[in-house]
């Protein structure tokens, strides 16, 4: 699942980044008001984590325009303060969930998961395709029926193919998605880890689109 960070503060913005990358998730991140703005307008995600003193826009401010442009994703605001006016600000403006800096990463895990359990249409955190079956909640993975043991590199790139849906993503698209940003994964790195994959899920729901990329595929083609 993609999840929107808008934190100025870089090292809370890595923390985070880390700590979703870790437990399966796919984060982008923004460091100012105007460019989470943008982000969250014109990027579908499943959440976003967002600031309210951010530089540029501040985070009241992007979270009421989301709300008027129809942008209904979940959001977890993020603040220094703790005064409850602040926090009747930020209900009123469309926020889903509130912490207080500092905070622990396992609450804001557990708020987050709860969050995208409440806003899923069936209220399921299965993804399936084919035989193959991905649980974002308990970032576990099975194929008919069968669990799978995946490293969360692996967990990632399954969940990246999953959320899009069928469209083949290019091998630099999938670097960029699922590794941290401040790795530089060897030029074959996404082909090995989508042959080790193949050998550990032993069928053929993960697809190559040979000068393209990869992709997931239900049925035989």
């Amino acid at each position: 699942m993609r999840i929107l960070i808008v934190e100025d503060e870089i090292k809370i913005a890595h923390g985070l980044r880390d700590v979703l990358q870790e437990s399966g998730f796919v984060p982008e991140m923004a460091h100012d008001g105007e460019d989470g703005w943008f982000k969250g307008s014109t990027e579908d995600y499943a959440a976003v984590i967002l600031d309210i003193g951010l530089p540029k826009l501040d985070g009241l401010s992007v979270l009421r325009n989301w709300r008027r442009e129809g942008r209904t994703m979940p959001v977890i605001l993020l603040t220094a303060k703790g005064s409850w006016p602040e926090r009747v600000d930020g209900i009123d403006s469309g926020a889903d969930d509130y912490l207080v800096k500092p905070f622990h990463m396992e609450e804001l895990l557990a708020r987050l998961r709860a969050l995208l359990r409440r806003n899923s249409d069936q209220g399921s955190t299965i993804m399936t395709c084919g035989n193959l079956s991905l649980d974002t909640r308990h970032m576990r993975v099975s194929v008919d029926s069968v669990p799978i043991k995946v490293t969360p590199l692996e967990f990632r790139l399954l969940s990246f193919l999953l959320h899009n849906g069928g469209r083949v993503a290019s091998q630099e698209e999938l670097a960029t998605a699922i590794y941290f940003q401040d790795q530089e994964p060897d030029s074959n790195a996404v082909e090995v880890l989508v042959g080790r994959l193949r050998r550990k899920l032993k069928t053929d729901v993960l697809r190559t689109k040979r000068g393209f990329g990869y992709y997931l595929a239900e049925s035989v083609e």
